[in-house]
């Protein structure tokens, strides 16, 4: 496993998203943890989860809670691994997402958050989206509140811009340690906070990092040869002898120095195939066939 830095912690560069494991259609318990524990035996330390990580009609917290359970039933060193969790979003009983930035709301999930996975300090906060109905500056002044009063050891933030990202530098200062917006081969959207954070030094963490590869691989040859995209990753990985999912994240990794992805997984061996990715390096005319647009 190759690593890379969130503030003064070194992690695996591949990281686990552990939404998956807890949201509608999750995988059971068993697998569940199953799934976890096949990271960390695969050198992930980094574990992705959230408040409101649950299914419809549920309880905040599902998914701290599974990975509280996953790791205290693992049988290897945890002393290393970093979980972070997110807040200001919630779930509404038809699957729908809420925003609350609210700092009051804030203070009081970081709190909820910290019990559920059973730390006395979260190792990475972030919070999760803008709330387009409150200042970012009176949401961001609440995480530097839980970082002050010591409830939060580095903070995050997710779903922003580079104005957003430059507001949040200004507030939390070197305490800010990553950004996760949504990127991948298919969505490119982010490359100019990608670049921004490659900047400053902030890790950046793709969210559906996997997002095309996945659905591509359903679509058959034929479709994606005629998709210079996606038949790229494919004729990679064929070549390699690998999945297309695990050149896609060896690509990411290329991206930029700061570059952590995090996809998400819901069987074990998923998990360890994303891991592998670490150890895959791409030759320069692999690149070029793969930055096609």
């Amino acid at each position: 496993m190759r690593y890379r830095v969130l503030g003064d912690v070194r992690v695996g560069a591949i990281g686990l998203g552990a939404m998956p494991l807890s949201i509608e259609g999750h995988p059971d318990e068993a697998r569940a943890v199953a799934t976890v524990h096949a990271a960390l035996d695969a050198g992930v330390t980094l574990l992705d989860t959230a408040d409101s990580y649950h299914p419809p009609g549920g309880a905040p917290g599902a998914g701290e809670r599974l990975v509280a359970r996953a790791l205290a039933t693992y049988g290897g060193r945890t002393e290393d691994v970093l979980v972070a969790t997110k807040g200001g979003r919630g779930r509404t009983a038809d699957g729908g997402w809420t925003v609350d930035g609210r700092p009051a709301h804030l203070r009081r999930a970081a709190e909820a958050s910290a019990r559920r996975l059973g730390v006395a300090q979260i190792g990475l906060y972030q919070l999760h989206k803008p709330d387009p109905a409150v200042p970012y500056a009176e949401s961001l002044g609440a995480i530097r509140e839980l970082l002050d009063a010591g409830t939060v050891r580095l903070a995050g933030i997710s779903n922003v811009d580079t104005e957003q990202i430059l507001l949040a530098r200004e507030i939390l200062g070197d305490r800010l340690v990553s950004v996760q917006n949504r990127y991948s081969a298919a969505v490119r959207t982010s490359e100019a906070e990608l670049r921004l954070c490659a900047e400053l030094g902030l890790a950046f963490m793709p969210w559906s990092p996997l997002g095309g590869i996945s659905r591509s691989s359903l679509d058959g040859v034929s479709r994606l040869e005629e998709d210079p995209r996606f038949g790229a990753f494919h004729r990679v990985a064929r070549v390699r002898g690998v999945s297309p999912q695990r050149v896609a994240l060896a690509w990411l990794l290329t991206r930029s120095e700061t570059v952590l992805p995090i996809p998400g997984a819901s069987r074990p061996e998923t998990a360890r195939d994303s891991a592998a990715a670490a150890e895959l390096v791409l030759d320069t005319q692999e690149l070029a066939e793969l930055d096609v647009r």
